[in-house]
């Protein structure tokens, strides 16, 4: 079962590419005294860039971790997916209060009611709905790790003790005090291997 656990944590690695790439650019066209002024996700959303730098640490996390962790590290990133969606959209819901703090910088004024006057129109652009799609696609990997994790070939068994107890028994330690006591184990010739 490696094929749906290299597809998960390529699918959450894609996630939090695509939710990095988002967070990037222009989330809003905001019209002031005639003229628009593009406003970034790094403004009307910083959290999304928290939460895709999250989505990686948790591929990493998933490659190494046992069975029972990946259940708990599939939920966390079912609920980073679910949160970069609640993040987009509340900042399509408010708008005004996404683009606030651009606004205060470029005219001085605070207080949500005078941006608001202050504002002649403001549009969406599409990179909001993007992490809104993105953040989706997260939450339900999240899920399909819950349900295939079990099924997960264990990434430990490099680590086991199986070739230090197979070399117990015989092979390249026995092979290793052959050579200290002047034997050569290679040797078919070597009368002193049968005696061992």
């Amino acid at each position: 079962m490696t094929r749906p656990k290299s597809l998960l944590l390529t699918v959450i690695a894609l996630a939090g590419a695509a939710l990095l790439l988002a967070w990037s650019q222009d989330w809003f066209l905001v019209r002031l005294a005639g003229a628009e002024h593009p406003v970034g996700g790094d403004v009307a959303a910083g959290a999304v860039a928290a939460l895709a730098l999250t989505a990686f640490a948790l591929v990493a996390a998933l490659a190494l971790a046992g069975p029972v962790f990946r259940v708990v590290l599939g939920a966390l990133t079912a609920l980073v997916g679910g949160t970069a969606v609640l993040v987009a959209l509340f900042v399509l819901a408010e708008p005004i209060v996404a683009v606030a703090p651009y606004l205060s910088e470029q005219s001085g004024i605070s207080g949500l009611d005078s941006l608001t006057e202050l504002v002649e129109g403001i549009a969406a652009t599409a990179w909001p709905w993007v992490s809104v799609g993105v953040g989706a696609i997260l939450a339900l990997a999240g899920v399909a790790v819950i349900v295939t994790s079990a099924r997960w070939p264990s990434s430990g068994r490099r680590f086991s003790r199986e070739p230090f107890e197979a070399a117990e028994g015989g092979g390249a330690i026995d092979e290793w005090d052959a050579l200290s006591h002047g034997d050569d184990p290679t040797d078919p010739h070597d009368p002193r291997r049968d005696d061992r």
